[in-house]
């Protein structure tokens, strides 16, 4: 194109016209996220890494709940700063003794991250605890995803999961819950 007052026309160049253009756009995205994959892929963290700092947010998530139990928020907060914060290793080691009975530990990889995952007779799918991912793991762990002692499920072979679910109801002095244990006086009452 020709202008007759070159002072005001300025040819744009070819770096310009790709970038300015919806093909260069997606192309120079495209670019951008596949660095970025790339990087996900190669910074994976190893199985004995994972193992490690999951261990270390399962303990320090034991000791808290030993202190106070925790809310969601509570957990969020613990786990944010377990990134960056570390148990003490005979903390870790007497924690995860009685972790260790009812409970298994197993690493997922993935192609661009990994997974830990806590196996226990509660969760036999198994609960995610953290995630590793750009040389980092993240824990996703809360009280709820690990079991740390047993008890009874049914009071008696072949009867229903004892289930105690009551809401915020005034049942008066003195009342029949149903299938029930009553520790107190050593046995349940009967529906």
């Amino acid at each position: 194109m020709q202008q007759k007052d070159k002072s005001t026309y300025k040819k744009e160049s070819f770096g310009e016209l790709f970038y300015h253009s919806c093909l260069g756009k997606f192309i120079i995205l495209a670019v951008i996220m596949a660095a970025g994959l790339t990087i996900a892929h190669i910074s994976v963290p190893s199985e004995d890494d994972m193992l490690y700092y999951t261990a270390d947010g399962i303990s320090q998530c034991i000791e808290e709940n030993k202190l106070a139990k925790s809310d969601k928020i509570d957990d969020w907060v613990r786990n944010f700063t377990a990134i960056f914060t570390n148990c003490d290793s005979a903390t870790i080691t007497n924690n995860l003794k009685d972790f260790d009975k009812y409970n298994s530990l197993k690493v997922y990889k993935h192609a661009f991250y990994s997974t830990a995952r806590v196996h226990s007779n509660f969760h036999p799918e198994g609960a995610r605890v953290s995630i590793g991912i750009f040389g980092m793991v993240i824990p996703t762990v809360s009280y709820n995803d690990i079991v740390m002692t047993v008890g009874p499920v049914r009071k008696e072979y072949n009867q229903k999961i004892i289930e105690a679910n009551y809401d915020d109801e005034y049942f008066g002095t003195n009342p029949d819950l149903g299938n029930t244990y009553n520790t107190y006086q050593g046995d349940g009452s009967i529906e």
